[in-house]
């Protein structure tokens, strides 16, 4: 058989519709957004490297976690303090090097914005950015529901959730679905997506609350999270989980074939993984 003949019998690749317009641009939208919002809400945690419970919080009181710099015989290095566990960080975190010269700074200057320390500046990308990425969530949020989306899409059934435990174990495997599973999310998109919507709505909650604009009008807020600094906390660790969930999603990118991963989030084409069961 010629080299014709064959490529002439090989089955094509099933290409569906697999994301829509709102959806492609609510994601790229929340990318930018948080890229910018991390950046510049370093930038802001450096001018006071520390978190802490409760209402209040100043130098005396015991932080949850704080990054700084300690001078010792040796010179100074930078401490990264959580709880009771300290880790020494010198050169990334507490004291590193900006433009070839050592400085004490709870993050560095290549993962804040701007990179150099202005915490005004900070603040007008980081509350440009923070109601970029409420509006745009709130416009998501309600095209999903008007559109089901979110209903069937999104949320897991009960069959979904029978299948955790297989699923968690073929991700362990590095085994990513193929034909007709590959055309709906499984458990575990699901649960994550539902996840970093969650830590979202909190992120943006936890950012109002320090907001004495927003204090005057719902006071409740942040008494309902613990007070200014309980926000602050949890506004830090949700951020954090945020970049976590990044992470991972990147991973999974990788593994499940970027060029297809990465084209069907652009043009909304998805090219199914051949089922070889």
């Amino acid at each position: 058989m010629s080299v014709d003949a064959e490529i002439a019998q090989a089955p094509s690749r099933e290409v569906f519709y697999r994301h829509r317009l709102a959806v492609r641009l609510t994601h790229w939208i929340n990318a930018l957004a948080l890229f910018f919002l991390l950046g510049s809400g370093l930038n802001i945690f450096n001018a006071h490297p520390q978190l802490y419970w409760g209402a209040k919080g100043d130098e005396y009181d015991k932080p949850i976690l704080s990054i700084q710099a300690v001078d010792t015989d040796a010179g100074p290095k930078g401490v990264t303090t959580i709880g009771p566990w300290h880790f020494t960080t010198t050169g990334v975190l507490g004291w590193s090097k900006v433009e070839g010269v050592a400085t004490a700074r709870a993050w560095p200057s290549w993962l804040t914005i701007p990179s150099f320390q202005d915490l005004a500046d900070a603040r007008h990308w980081h509350f440009l950015f923070a109601w970029i990425l409420a509006l745009n969530s709130a416009t998501y949020l309600a095209w999903g529901l008007w559109k089901r989306h979110l209903q069937i899409d999104i949320w897991p059934t009960r069959a979904d959730l029978r299948t955790f435990i297989p699923s968690v174990i073929d991700h362990l495997k590095l085994k990513h679905p193929t034909g007709e599973a590959a055309k709906r999310y499984n458990i575990l998109q699901r649960l994550a997506y539902l996840g970093v919507l969650t830590l979202i709505a909190t992120m943006i909650l936890s950012g109002l609350s320090m907001s004495p604009g927003f204090d005057a009008f719902a006071p409740w807020l942040p008494d309902l999270l613990g007070g200014r600094q309980s926000a602050r906390t949890i506004h830090f660790f949700s951020a954090s989980l945020i970049v976590l969930f990044v992470f991972v999603h990147l991973v999974e990118v990788v593994l499940a074939g970027p060029l297809n991963e990465v084209r069907s989030m652009i043009t909304g084409w998805f090219t199914v993984p051949e089922d070889h069961k």
